[in-house]
């Protein structure tokens, strides 16, 4: 089941219009693209940013530079956590020395990820009501889509069946899809953006494709004209290149976004660099992939076109 969705949703994804690419943002010098191009809604007051994350870190690789032109231009901008990142296998083994069990310090990992993830959103003045946890389980997504709609989850990291996290939004609530499902509604609820980055189903992690098609469904359920835009961390091997920090060089669409219809957004100096000083915040997954997460830092940021049509709906959430 898990693989028919993720497939189905790729398939909608390939089907978006031929690419084309826009300049977004205070640095945009490149000339607009003719009528039907991609396209960002006006950044101005009147915007509410919402941004998806399967993970801490997530939103600072793909979308600092947007949430600051938000708020510079007088808008909101939040961000809502859907796991905690506490299944990082890597942190585990080298950092906190276990490899199995030690639920206990898993979820102390969690804790210091959220910890991270507001320390480095408050850099780009994202406030701390607009800093949103669900605490749902890192590597659990596609399972609470598919086979744990209502039956209950066991996180293998943490051995939590509810939201272990007493500042997350929900705490308590069930590892389950429903409940996921409604929680998302709930933020969307109380943030009514306007706009919604969020994780592209070509992302080859699995949170990620699960988190974008969690998104596409709960939004579809919302009146309003809510946008939203999708983007890509892990975007095919080898990408992004190269492997470091590289002042001045533009980010290039990842491999598996071939054929869809991009948007680059452009960050002038002084956002690359606050954007910078924000992904160091992230220090636990500095010390174990520094080089993939400093190739974000780039004079662009890459977002991507709803697909035409769109994936199946989840069920409805009772």
């Amino acid at each position: 089941m898990r693989a028919i969705i993720t497939g189905r949703a790729a398939a909608a994804l390939a089907a978006a219009a031929v690419a084309v690419s826009r300049v977004c943002g205070a640095a945009a010098e490149t000339p607009a693209p003719g009528p039907g191009a991609a396209a960002l809604p006006a950044v101005d007051a009147a915007t509410s940013l919402l941004v998806v994350a399967p993970h801490p870190d997530d939103e600072i690789l793909c979308c600092a530079g947007l949430m600051q032109q938000v708020l510079h231009a007088g808008g909101r901008a939040s961000v809502v956590w859907i796991t905690s990142g506490d299944a990082e296998w890597l942190a585990l083994l080298l950092i906190e020395h276990i490899y199995l069990g030690g639920a206990a310090r898993a979820r102390e990992l969690g804790e210091r990820r959220m910890a991270e993830a507001r320390a480095a959103t408050a850099l780009l003045g994202v406030p701390p009501g607009g800093q949103l946890f669900l605490g749902y389980p890192d590597g659990g997504v596609p399972a609470l889509l598919t086979d744990n709609r209502t039956m209950r989850y066991r996180s293998p990291t943490t051995a939590a069946t509810t939201v272990p996290y007493p500042d997350a939004l929900f705490p308590g609530h069930p590892y389950t899809g429903e409940s996921l499902e409604r929680d998302l509604a709930a933020v969307l609820e109380r943030v009514q953006p306007t706009l919604i980055l969020a994780p592209s189903p070509l992302d080859t992690h699995p949170d990620h494709r699960a988190a974008g098609l969690l998104t596409m469904a709960v939004s579809a359920r919302r009146a309003g004209n809510t946008q939203i835009r999708y983007w890509i961390v892990h975007g095919g091997e080898g990408w992004p290149g190269p492997r470091e920090l590289s002042p001045g060089l533009p980010l290039t669409p990842a491999p598996v976004s071939r054929g869809l219809a991009s948007i680059a957004c452009a960050l002038t100096p002084a956002e690359e660099d606050q954007k910078l000083l924000a992904l160091r915040a992230h220090a636990t997954q500095m010390r174990l992939m520094a080089p993939f997460l400093l190739a974000f830092v780039r004079t662009t940021e890459i977002l991507f076109l709803q697909p035409e049509p769109p994936p199946p709906s989840l069920p409805p959430a009772h």
